[in-house]
């Protein structure tokens, strides 16, 4: 599956918002730096809780404060969000190739996003420590992804480099 390979669609960030929580994240960013713009993110997750606009808002806010855990939670968040959209299993573990050739996903667009959130996921336990559950979440990433449009096996080798490194991780 090429997940390049589809037509034009709406993108995370060009999905409708409620006007005041995008004017709470437009109040973030114009805050950037300042412990102010968290109320801002909350009060937009607050109005539009599964927004994709907040929740990548409030992901890059928790990543670049080095709020990993944080951050970690709003990335499962999504995970679960856009699982539910694209009628996938809740559990990535449970996704095969097979699933999607069979059948295009409801939205190729939704697909990267969750992708990317995996990736994402998945990068923030290689930075906590958790190698053996950031292996497993890139080898899914690139299972599903087999031209690496999503970028993962790059960081796959990493996770693998880091599990090598460590006797006590099990290496699948």
């Amino acid at each position: 599956m090429d997940l390049l390979d589809f037509d034009a669609e709406l993108l995370y960030f060009d999905e409708p918002i409620d006007a005041d929580a995008r004017a709470a994240v437009d109040e973030a960013a114009a805050l950037y730096g300042d412990e102010r713009a968290e109320c801002r993110l909350l009060r937009a997750y607050y109005l539009e809780p599964e927004h994709p606009l907040v929740l990548v808002a409030l992901y890059r806010y928790f990543y670049y404060q080095h709020r990993f855990v944080d951050a970690m939670r709003i990335a499962e968040r999504v995970l679960c969000l856009f699982a539910r959209r694209l009628g996938i299993p809740a559990d990535w573990r449970e996704l095969a190739p097979a699933m999607f050739e069979a059948h295009q996903p409801a939205s190729m667009t939704m697909l990267r996003f969750y992708l990317w959130a995996l990736k994402g996921a998945a990068y923030l336990e290689l930075r906590t420590g958790d190698y053996a559950s950031a292996l497993c979440r890139l080898q899914k990433v690139v299972e599903l992804d087999d031209d690496d449009r999503i970028g993962a096996r790059s960081l796959l080798d990493v996770a693998r480099g880091k599990t090598e490194a460590r006797s006590d991780v099990p290496i699948s």
